[in-house]
């Protein structure tokens, strides 16, 4: 039996900041309690209050906490432990592992929020069995952990920024990037752009499409032909046995994976045609991924 470990891990999101007290082992953990706060920019300010979640949490615990764990977005580098670029959260090559070790006085594992949160999907979640796999949260945008040879890699995995060829402008300078029409923030503001009425983001495009609204059906169709058509190059480059969709946009359940899986039939003339799954971890995946890697580092030692 592997020893039980008890960590703190923190998934810094571009919005709010999930910290949890989580014990287990590399083969699977649990949140024990759990905290939120709203993220504030810039490097300094993440670790301020993580360092103060930490406090909070250690406070909570009944064992001694052994590590921390930290995941961010953006570009890092898991390997030096830096942050190298955050548009949205305002820092630019920051010593995230460092600062953080020398704030709470623990060792400090560091890593990307969407791989982190694949990797708990990986160890303890709906792609335990697979040994090559996509795991896409799908939410404000559209990221993946790739999973190869049944390990997460380091690759980018910026499947939201390929060109799919709609031509629609994309917030990262781009055009027709998967991302501008199929993120959860896209179809809300598509919705919006063509009817000129408000929605409560795509959850409500999903309500409506349900309703028989045609301006839903039609913003949904076209956010499934781009992800499925960025499915179908990931299909070509990599050969994945499934795709595990996660993310806001999952909750549509089969009014996503239906509607998808038949576009992808359509599309696919001889590549393996990745099985569709849902994730089954929800927002609790990326603070369940960085507890892994703080466990993944303290048995390592």
């Amino acid at each position: 039996m592997a020893r039980t470990r008890h960590v703190i891990a923190v998934d810094v999101g571009g919005t709010g900041m999930k910290a949890a007290l989580v014990a287990g082992s590399p083969g699977g953990v649990r949140a024990v309690a759990q905290r939120r706060r709203t993220t504030r920019p810039g490097g300094d300010a993440v670790v301020e209050d993580v360092a103060s979640l930490v406090d909070e949490l250690r406070a909570a615990s009944e064992h001694p906490v052994e590590a921390v764990g930290l995941v961010v977005p953006g570009i890092v580098d898991e390997a030096t432990g830096t942050g190298v670029y955050s548009a949205n959260l305002g820092w630019d090559d920051y010593p995230f592992r460092t600062e953080i070790a020398a704030a709470t006085g623990l060792p400090a594992a560091f890593g990307h929020d969407v791989r982190a949160g694949g990797l708990a999907e990986l160890r303890q979640g709906n792609a335990r069995d697979l040994t090559s796999a996509v795991i896409m949260p799908i939410g404000t945008g559209i990221a993946a952990a790739l999973v190869l040879d049944g390990r997460v890699s380091s690759a980018p995995g910026e499947i939201g920024h390929v060109d799919v060829g709609h031509g629609d402008p994309c917030g990262c300078g781009q055009t027709g990037c998967v991302e501008a029409r199929a993120s959860s923030a896209a179809i809300a503001r598509r919705y919006v752009q063509r009817t000129n009425r408000q929605v409560n983001g795509a959850a409500d495009v999903a309500r409506l499409l349900t309703e028989g609204d045609a301006d839903a059906a039609a913003v949904w169709r076209e956010a499934v032909d781009a992800l499925a058509k960025g499915i179908l190059l990931i299909a070509a480059l990599l050969g994945p046995q499934a795709v595990v969709l996660g993310g806001g946009l999952a909750l549509a359940g089969p009014k996503l994976t239906d509607p998808l899986g038949g576009r992808l039939d359509e599309l696919i003339a001889f590549h393996r045609r990745p099985e569709l799954r849902l994730a089954a971890l929800g927002d609790e995946a990326g603070c369940l991924g960085a507890a892994l890697l703080a466990i993944d580092m303290l048995e390592d030692r």
